[in-house]
């Protein structure tokens, strides 16, 4: 009999274990291979790896940040999920000792007279070797147990291990969740902020022009009287001051609307923002140093926690291939256990105590295991893909916003010539026209041209700044 199940169990194990042989490791596609440097910079170190007060010069708007970072309302979800993150990390690293629990138990049965419980306590009770205590109580028959009970699957093959592993890497990955949600904070806060003082600039142009038109219009209406022009040239004058005006206050609007979605990262009901220099005036970085790609994966949130992600989906990989291999468990019990309650606590007659252990494999659910198996194997696959394409994404990102300080920079100058040109034109048009040289037509345009171009002059300097601060973002700058 011992020959047979011997023969039972060394058969189940080499069913399991062919199974999982079958079974060959998963591979990965191949990677990306980053270039040696972005552009033909070799500086080895970036602007990524500086504190958000270093990068930004202007106080208030560090100030704002350093408000976010601790009142946004994602950042508090973030730090929620890393302790929820935390107590998962700390159940798996638990839930795999032994549980140990305390029994009281008590129980009570009548047995037939025709059945082998009811006949043997009945014959039993008749034998002269038992006493008083001994004898077994039949109506009914009743049964006390106190003390504990202990049962614990012991992890071979690394299942307990890996598990725990991939727990602790998803609890780091929850914490870089948190790194790039401030770092996509911080560079919110700076989009926002040189929006407000792009508008707090074009504000102030636009009343710059309402005073220069209003000026004309007065003129104009002076040479109305005497009859130098017509009503036409001052309906024509009255109509483009009151297009200024209402862009005016279109554009107070604007920074009301602006103010209010900054106040709203800032975890505070809307009021006043305090800026610092105009947008015109803020110092723009010489030299822009974006360090070398491979230090991408050093500092970008998303790439380090999509790599943890995979990390972790290869330990569940090789947890779902443990599922094929047998498992040991061991069971043991001790406490007191009586039929009688005044004799529960009869020491050692009713101490009692119990070991068991047992080798089980699956046979009949490999189906079940094999298809969590695939699952585990796709998850890994997409984790991979998701790795890769964090990592792509991150350096066309760089790329792009290397490039676009270069390029804004470019049409900043030429806008600032364009608007030199401009200016000088609506002077030389109010001389000609002055002078019978020109209609008050050319005079309207041109300080329309005027207008449009200072407007569009303070749009190209916030898109410089905003190209700093998302270079900024995209080589992992802002947390620390």
């Amino acid at each position: 009999m011992s020959r047979l199940r011997s023969t039972i169990y060394c058969s189940l194990l080499l069913i399991s274990l062919a199974g999982c042989q079958a079974l060959k490791p998963v591979k990965d596609p191949a990677s990306l291979t980053l270039p040696n440097k972005f552009l033909e910079q070799t500086d080895s170190t970036g602007i990524g790896f500086l504190p958000h007060r270093q990068f930004f010069t202007d106080t208030n708007l560090t100030k704002l940040i350093d408000t976010a970072v601790v009142k946004n309302f994602d950042m508090q979800r973030a730090f929620q999920r890393i302790q929820v993150a935390r107590a998962e990390l700390l159940y798996n690293k638990r839930r795999f000792l032994p549980v140990i629990n305390a029994n009281a138990s008590a129980a009570a049965e009548k047995y037939g007279d025709y059945t082998m419980n009811g006949v043997g306590n009945f014959d039993s009770n008749l034998s002269p070797n038992l006493n008083a205590d001994q004898r077994i109580p039949t109506t009914p028959t009743t049964d006390y147990f106190l003390g504990l009970r202990s049962s614990w699957e012991i992890g071979l093959w690394g299942k307990y291990k890996n598990s725990k592993r991939a727990a602790y890497d998803r609890f780091l990955a929850s914490q870089k969740g948190r790194h790039l949600i401030m770092t996509s904070l911080i560079a919110e806060v700076a989009n926002h902020y040189y929006d407000l003082l792009m508008l707090d600039n074009e504000l102030v142009t636009i009343r710059k022009n309402i005073a220069l038109q209003q000026t004309a219009l007065e003129t104009i209406l002076e040479m109305k009287k005497g009859a130098m022009v017509n009503e036409l040239a001052v309906k024509q004058f009255r109509s483009q001051l009151l297009n200024t005006r209402g862009l005016e206050i279109k554009k107070q609007q604007e920074i009301i609307h602006s103010e209010n979605q900054l106040n709203l990262l800032l975890g505070r009901l809307p009021q006043s923002i305090p800026r610092g220099l105009p947008i015109t005036q803020q110092v723009f970085p010489e030299r822009v140093s974006s360090g070398l790609p491979s230090s991408l994966l050093t500092r970008r949130p998303d790439i380090q926690q999509a790599e943890l992600q995979l990390s972790a989906a290869k330990l569940d990989v090789k947890v779902a291939r443990a599922a094929f291999l047998p498992s040991l468990t061991l069971s043991v019990s001790g406490g007191y256990n009586s039929f009688k309650t005044p004799l529960l606590f009869s020491t050692p007659a009713s101490l009692v105590y119990g070991a068991l252990g047992g080798l089980t494999t699956p046979v009949f659910n490999r189906g079940a295991i094999k298809a969590n198996y695939n699952r585990s194997v796709a998850m890994q696959l997409d984790a991979f893909y998701t790795y890769q394409k964090s990592i792509a994404n991150g350096y066309q990102e760089v790329l792009t916003h290397l490039n676009g300080i270069q390029n804004f920079q470019r049409v900043y100058t030429f806008k600032q010539e364009e608007t030199g040109h401009l200016m000088e034109a609506v002077a030389v048009s109010k001389d000609l026209f002055m002078a019978g040289y020109a209609s008050y037509l050319e005079v309207i345009t041109a300080q329309r041209y005027v207008l449009q171009a200072e407007l569009e002059l303070s749009e190209v300097r916030r898109d410089q700044f905003l190209s700093l601060i998302e270079l900024y973002r995209s080589l992992g700058g802002g947390w620390e």
